[in-house]
């Protein structure tokens, strides 16, 4: 009799664990069932321009960057371009290109109807800059249900980066940079900023503002924001690995909730009180887990509001601009002639022209016609690093590219 128990009691304990099993299975994929398929496949192209054959949303694997000191060979970088953003998009990728001298790889995420004028801008480069990148053109793609309210959140499709660490699941790490971003200097020097997270970091961005006194969150937010001043999302250098395996703390449970379980819940308790949306949303996270941020220094995200008020960036004074954000569509006004000087030099340059006559020489003319203004004054900032990089990099391309 004890026999036919003991086997009864394993035959029970074999189908719990089964049902177990078929649970957890069913709740990993919930989340990705939620999304929208891509209206077509994303296309992918190697480090040399070709067509790879991949999956739509696959994504080469990469070695986790969780530990100090280790670091993940290839660069992610992602984009969001809707709308008559894709100007702007491609600009700041060849910014990246242009400067790097480390792979990349590009996540390009646009609407349909703006996947052909990426890729043939992309395609055009002469081959000495295309063998510094591959890249993925993504579909726009957020939750079935909401899809329209978190596609409209503040401006077309700028919340898709909350959803980046879902869509891209083979990414370990990942530098995301708003499309009115410029780099002044390597992508590699901000990567590496990954081995410097410690044990709980997970996420690193530029402080909101420098001045308590002009703090647009101190002065009008209603909501919580992360420390003093809020952070900007514009340039966020992410380890995805750890964003989707760590619970937040939050006000509405008194549980941790994962990234993929935070986001809705947020939005419908904080949405008639947000301005910056999904900005806002990541201030909120990070109010109430603020040891998972490694917050760099302003030149890595420096705007107008560093300079209209005066200099306020004091690493900028010392070391320069590392990456110039022009937000408030100044790349594209004359309201910050010193910020347009920078857009218009990088969009009319053509690789593979001389680096110092028809770039450097050129971009620092436009800039002395600007000191009228308050970021005019200081533009020599933009161009302390940035020359160094640029004289660096004519010594080593070859004549003719």
């Amino acid at each position: 009799m004890r026999v036919y128990l003991s086997t009864f009691s394993l035959c029970i304990a074999i189908a719990l664990l089964s049902l177990v099993f078929l649970f957890s299975k069913h709740d990993a994929v919930s989340f990705s069932a939620g999304f929208k398929a891509p209206l077509e496949p994303s296309v992918v192209r190697n480090l040399n321009g070709v067509k790879a054959k991949q999956r739509p949303t696959a994504t080469t694997p990469h070695r986790l960057v969780n530990s100090p000191g280790q670091r993940e060979p290839l660069m992610q970088l992602a984009v969001v371009a809707c709308g008559e953003r894709h100007g702007e998009a491609v600009n700041m990728l060849k910014t990246a290109a242009m400067l790097s001298s480390r792979a990349l790889s590009f996540h390009i995420f646009a609407e349909e109807q703006l996947h052909t004028n990426i890729k043939t801008a992309l395609d055009s480069w002469p081959a000495f800059i295309r063998a510094k990148f591959s890249y993925v053109v993504h579909a726009i793609s957020f939750p079935h249900e909401n899809h329209e309210e978190w596609s409209q959140l503040f401006k077309p499709c700028a919340s898709q980066r909350l959803f980046l660490p879902m869509i891209l699941k083979e990414v370990d790490s990942l530098l995301y940079v708003d499309t009115d971003v410029l780099f002044l200097q390597p992508v590699e020097l901000i990567w590496d900023m990954l081995m410097h997270f410690n044990s709980t970091q997970l996420v690193a961005m530029a402080p909101e503002h420098e001045e308590l006194q002009i703090a647009w969150y101190r002065r009008f937010s209603r909501h919580p924001y992360y420390g003093k001043t809020g952070i900007n999302s514009g340039v966020m250098l992410m380890n995805l690995t750890r964003m989707r395996m760590t619970q937040f703390k939050n006000d509405m449970t008194s549980i941790g909730l994962h990234w993929d379980e935070l986001l809705m819940p947020l939005l419908q308790k904080y949405k008639l009180n947000i301005t910056w949306g999904d900005q806002d949303l990541i201030n909120i996270i990070f109010h109430y887990n603020p040891e998972m941020v490694f917050t760099f220094p302003c030149h890595w995200n420096y705007r107008p509001d560093h300079c209209i008020y005066g200099s306020n960036c004091i690493p900028a004074e010392k070391e320069g601009v590392f990456m110039l954000h022009g937000n408030r569509g100044v790349f594209h006004s004359d309201k910050q002639p010193a910020f347009k000087a920078v857009y218009d030099a990088f969009k009319h340059y053509t690789f593979g022209e001389d680096l110092i006559k028809s770039f450097l020489l050129p971009l620092e003319a436009a800039l002395n016609g600007t000191t009228h203004t308050y970021c005019g004054k200081v533009s020599h900032f933009f161009t302390r690093g940035l020359g160094k990089s640029v004289r660096k990099l004519q010594r080593m391309t070859p004549a003719g590219g």
